[in-house]
């Protein structure tokens, strides 16, 4: 037994050795330009660990996303490339949990997610790492930022938004990867994705994490004049040297300015994409979160709204209709559809006439709202009052069947000037000349009748 333990710590260091072996020719292979064997020598190493990057050493986790981020970057996978580049420098921020996992293996989860994710039931300390190829990094990608940077910048300006959003998002990357995490280049990112036809996916996957990064997009902009009075920004080391020397080496007019937070416009975009693609689930929920802290947001409550409705939430609708309403009373939109929801309720008539005759008084222009209200009062369903009264009839109850046809006569009068009103503003409309001919003949107008048959007939 101790034999066989033996031979297996042997056959793990010689892993071990091998993984650096091929890693280090791979670095040599990138820094001479020969992809082939770059690719090689990190394909050999990947069938060793796996997707087990935990099972590396820092300096050699360091030197494998070398040789990841910049094999696809040279490779034209720019983006991709990118993100591997920026994962040495979490290697600098986050904490390193160092171990052994049950077969003995060293394991070194970068941050606290991984070892929570992987490492969980082992004992673990904690460490730091400082990546080694900073400023060999740097010198490599400088050229590649300002390019792409410029290229997303410009494609943007031409609408082409496809290629705007994968720049901006390699921008941000390469950034990332030189040591400033500058999430506004995510933000154009996910702003010019959400702009596409096919990409819109992309485009919520960046503002969600975003939203989730807790991100506002508040810069402070320091600005002086030069000696040549122009305005110039400064960076804040700059800003506050210059500022405390006698004469301001040359500078005036220091200032600084805050910019305006992008978090509620991170939210009301996100909600829009994701009722867009029909996530009426998703898109609710964050609009109940952008809500909170922006309560006032018309796009957000307006997304909430029409969530509840399309996941089926009549109630919740409803009350988020009836508060809207409260909050601004001259909500007509919002009027509107809460008449359209209690009409669909035979118990509701009553508030869904006093609703529509509310939104009438206030607009008589609101498309369908006399419309609407004409039907709510002579009922959604007069074809069962026509019914009933025929099977009353039938069975010989000459006095209830009177009943029912008074009740719906009065109904019909009761609408008739409402319909009316709807032939005031358009009078070449054949379908509300009908609707009146009809009324008409309902409330025994035989004048009437007559008028609006012969202009039913004239309306070709």
């Amino acid at each position: 037994m101790k034999r066989l333990i033996l031979s297996l710590a042997v056959l793990s260091v010689a892993l071990v050795s091998a993984q650096k072996k091929e890693i280090a020719n791979a670095v040599k292979a990138v820094d001479s330009g020969d992809l082939a064997t770059a690719n090689s020598e990190i394909s050999k190493a990947e069938s060793i660990f796996g997707d087990k990057t935990y099972l590396l050493e820092p300096s050699l986790l360091e030197q494998y996303y070398y040789v990841k981020g910049f094999t696809l970057l040279k490779s034209g996978k720019n983006t991709e490339g990118a993100e591997y580049l920026a994962k040495i420098a979490n290697l600098g921020k986050e904490e390193i949990y160092t171990g052994k996992d049950a077969e003995k293996n060293k394991v070194y989860f970068v941050g606290k997610e991984a070892s929570d994710k992987y490492g969980a039931g082992l004992s673990l300390k904690q460490d730091k790492y400082t990546p080694a190829l900073g400023d060999k990094l740097r010198q490599s990608i400088n050229p590649l930022l300002q390019k792409a940077n410029e290229v997303a910048t410009k494609s943007y300006n031409e609408k082409k938004f496809d290629v705007a959003g994968e720049k901006f998002a390699e921008t941000y990357y390469l950034f990332k990867a030189a040591g400033q995490d500058d999430k506004n280049y995510l933000y154009y990112s996910g702003v010019a994705y959400a702009q596409t036809a096919d990409n819109k996916d992309k485009a919520v996957t960046i503002l969600d994490s975003l939203i989730k990064s807790g991100y506002t997009g508040v810069e402070t902009i320091y600005t002086a004049k030069n000696k040549a009075g122009n305005k110039e920004t400064l960076d804040k080391a700059a800003f506050d040297l210059y500022k405390k020397t006698p004469d301001g080496a040359g500078y005036t007019e220091f200032k600084t300015e805050t910019t305006p937070s992008k978090q509620e416009e991170l939210y009301d975009l996100l909600a829009s994409l994701l009722f867009a693609q029909n996530k009426f689930e998703e898109a609710g929920k964050v609009a109940e979160e952008g809500l909170k802290k922006f309560p006032n947001n018309q796009s957000l409550s307006q997304v909430q709204s029409n969530s509840y409705f399309k996941t089926g939430k009549t109630d919740e609708f409803v009350n988020n209709l009836k508060a809207k309403i409260a909050k601004n009373p001259n909500d007509k939109e919002s009027i509107y559809n809460l008449g359209v929801m209690y009409s669909k309720d035979p118990s509701k008539a009553a508030e869904a006439e006093a609703t529509y005759k509310k939104l009438v008084e206030m607009d008589p222009k609101f498309p369908n709202a006399l419309n609407n209200l004409v039907f709510s009062i002579i009922g959604e369903d007069d074809g069962k009052a026509i019914e009933e009264y025929r099977n009353l009839k039938k069975a010989g109850k000459i006095d209830a069947a009177n009943k029912v046809l008074d009740q719906r006569r009065a109904r019909f009068q009761k609408a008739l000037p409402y319909a009316e009103q709807m032939y005031q503003a358009d009078p070449n409309n054949k379908e509300v000349v009908s609707l009146l001919k009809g009324m008409y003949m309902t409330t025994q107008n035989t004048a009437k009748y007559n008028e609006f048959k012969a202009k039913e007939a004239a309306i070709k």
